[in-house]
């Protein structure tokens, strides 16, 4: 048996097969969870419906705009009717318009920091509100995160200081949703070659950065970003709450 067998969870994130979302999503489901799956536009949607096609002909896969308070109420409808109670979320969702990362972070625009604060950080506060009352069993919310929250990389900018509230919001969440037995924490992963990161520049110099300073010499993978997450929302984890757990081969302890 599963460490997730019988649980129930629904993931915002996936873009495509390479996909942090999309790895830890693979893993909830080997380890027995049943999925639902949310898409960001149009544009996303074909990506999605065939990754999570692969789970069932059934999986429930839905619209989701994270600015908007009647999609995300929408979906958790559906997660209600379709599967009655919650265990699982995964938040694997950011944004920030591309002018305020190539720039320097002091020209930040007040309506850069408003979208990158709402899509990036925000968001994990609406949707944990939403699933709340569905995870009547208690359960788990897992975010992802990244070192730019803690320290200034290159290039990342306003996205640090989204990270950086987003972290934030896990505590405050852990503490208002711990007596509903509801843990929430962060995967705080290592530079991966994903569709989001690339909108960073510099990440082949980063990837390099990171193969050779972090202490096992080398990049994380999405397949090990899958088991800590299937790991945060099992059993093994159940006094874990409000944590940040670095998932980067090391290199978050290195100084020099």
């Amino acid at each position: 048996m599963g460490l997730l067998e019988g649980k129930l969870g629904v993931v915002f994130g996936v873009a495509n097969k390479r996909s942090i979302a999309w790895a830890i999503a693979q893993a909830w489901k080997r380890e027995g969870a049943t999925l639902a799956f949310t898409y960001q536009g149009e544009r996303l949607k074909e990506n999605v419906e065939e990754l999570a096609g692969t789970f069932g002909a059934d999986t429930l896969i839905l619209p989701c705009d994270v600015t908007s308070d009647a999609q995300i109420d929408a979906v958790f409808a559906a997660v209600r009717e379709k599967f009655g109670r919650l265990d699982l979320l995964l938040h694997s969702v950011a944004f920030a318009p591309r002018e305020a990362l190539e720039g320097d972070f002091l020209d930040t625009s007040r309506e850069a920091f408003r979208v990158a604060h709402d899509i990036s950080a925000y968001s994990l506060v609406g949707l944990a509100r939403a699933a709340a009352p569905l995870m009547t069993n208690g359960g788990s919310i897992v975010a992802m995160t990244y070192y730019g929250a803690e320290k200034v990389i290159p290039h990342y900018n306003v996205m640090g200081v989204a990270k950086a509230a987003l972290e934030a919001s896990t505590r405050y969440l852990a503490n208002s949703l711990g007596p509903r037995r509801i843990r929430v924490n962060c995967i705080s992963a290592g530079p991966v070659n994903t569709l989001a990161a690339r909108g960073i520049s510099g990440l082949s110099e980063m990837l390099k950065h990171y193969e050779a300073h972090a202490p096992l010499r080398r990049n994380v993978v999405p397949d090990e970003l899958g088991h800590t997450g299937a790991f945060l929302a099992s059993d093994g984890a159940a006094a874990i709450t409000g944590q940040v757990l670095y998932v980067d081969c090391g290199y978050q302890i290195m100084g020099m």
